[in-house]
Order: structure tokens, then sequence, then C-alpha cells
């Protein structure tokens, strides 16, 4: 197995790609740290797992709180006393141009999607150090890498996930850790459908495969199994990278 006897706490893990990935890392052999703010998507995960041999457990945290991440970390600690893979997952999405964007909605973006990932590396990264190194995964976004109408927020947020995640590449580099980040284009998640609650399911999702070279939708397996690649060994040369999972769309599609 690919992850075998390696511990890896995923944020956001309660449902969507979290859930995904949570579940395939535990097949190939991991022990999951499952973390989201919502209790019963995070319980379902661990009962999940467990119910198909893993090993998980669940603690809840708001990623954007210091001393909820600071016990967070201290709590995985105690039941598997040593930290191999963190996939910074948790984040929230904003369907607003920016003069429609109130400050509270603002700095809840910012909070959970950036300073999340700051304070969730910042108290992990000591533990990969302890244990000789290991991975951290981002999840970024396209919107990070190309932008699109009323998504001002996202895109700030998740281009600043790349740029930080560029420079935590370096800094850590020397202790063996690597850090790379993933980022997917439409992706059929609860997010995906519920970003604009007042528009019509099918229209939305007929308006985002027109713009996608693949014209479908990705599924969240296909986003857990690159985060599965970059958690393994397989991609051991690779650090400070930004992966798109987008079915071509930043390749350069003009219906954007």
């Amino acid at each position: 197995m690919r992850l075998n006897n390696k511990v890896a706490l995923i944020t956001g893990a309660g449902s969507g790609l979290g859930k995904a990935s949570a579940e395939l890392f535990a097949k190939e052999g991991a022990k999951i740290i499952v973390v989201d703010i919502n209790p019963k998507g995070g319980i379902e995960t661990v009962k999940s797992i467990k119910e198909n041999g893993g090993d998980a457990i669940f603690i809840r945290a708001d990623v954007s709180k210091a001393f909820e991440v600071e016990n967070m970390v201290s709590d995985a600690m105690k039941n598997y006393k040593k930290l191999d893979i963190v996939f910074n997952n948790a984040g929230v999405a904003l369907p607003k141009s920016i003069i429609d964007t109130t400050e509270d909605e603002w700095d809840k973006v910012i909070d959970v999607n950036l300073k999340g990932m700051f304070l969730v590396s910042k108290n992990t990264i000591p533990e990969l150090i302890k244990n000789g190194g290991g991975s951290i995964i981002n999840m970024s976004s396209g919107l990070g890498i190309y932008t699109a109408i009323n998504r001002d927020t996202i895109c700030a947020s998740k281009g600043g996930i790349i740029a930080l995640t560029k420079a935590m590449a370096l800094s850590f580099a020397q202790y063996n850790i690597r850090v790379n980040s993933i980022c997917p284009g439409p992706i059929l998640t609860p997010i995906f459908r519920n970003v604009s609650p007042g528009e019509d399911f099918e229209v939305k999702k007929a308006r985002a495969i027109e713009r996608i070279p693949l014209a479908r939708l990705g599924m969240p397996e296909e986003v857990a199994y690159t985060a599965l690649f970059l958690a393994s060994d397989e991609s051991s040369y690779i650090t400070g990278a930004a992966l798109p999972v987008d079915g071509g769309l930043s390749a350069g599609n003009n219906k954007i």
C-alpha cells in the first residue's frame, strides 16, 4: 500500500474532496486524523473509514482559530505520536464581486482559506520535522491560476495559497518536507452544488461544462488520487508545484 504506516491529518475531511481523500488515504494504509468544523460530517467520514477496515479519529476544529488548531495538533499527537502528511483542504467559497463583498465576508474567506493554512502548517511542521520530514498538500483552486467573474475574494485567497506553497517549499526543503498545492477546476462537490443556491443546478452544471476542454465536471476521487500521489513517495522529487486538476481549463480556454 502506498501510505502504509503513515499518519495523515486532513482538514475539511467531513465532506467533498476532503472526505474522498481521507477514505482513499485510509485504503492505502494511512491512519487518518479527520478534522472538520462540522462534527456530523467528520464522524461520518471516520465511520466510513472504520467500516472498510481503516484507522481514523475525528477532531473538531475551526482552522481559523489559533487555539483550536493548537489543541487539534496536541490531540492528534496524543493519539498517533507522529505525523507524516498534512492535507490543508478546509475552505469556503463566496460568489461575489469585491464591491458586493462585506468586510466580514472577506475576513471569513481569507481566515478559513489562507489564515487556516498558515495556522495548521505552523503547528504541524514542527511535528513533521521531528519525524524526519513529510508531505504538505495545500488545496488551492484553478481560481488561483486563472480568474472568473464574481469570484474576487476566492481568487485572492487561492492565489495566496499558491504563493504560500512555493515559499514554504523553499523554507522547509532542508527538513525533507515537500509542499505542493492542488488547483481543482469545477468538481462535483457540495461546494459546487451550493455556491449559488438560487441558481438551477443543471443550468449551472451545463455552463461549467461548456468551458471545460474535457467537457465534463471532475469527480472528488480524481482530486483525491492527485493528493494521494503528492502524499506518497512516488512524488519524492516534487515540491513547490501548483498542479491543475481542471479538465484543461488552465491550458488557456478563452471561454472563461
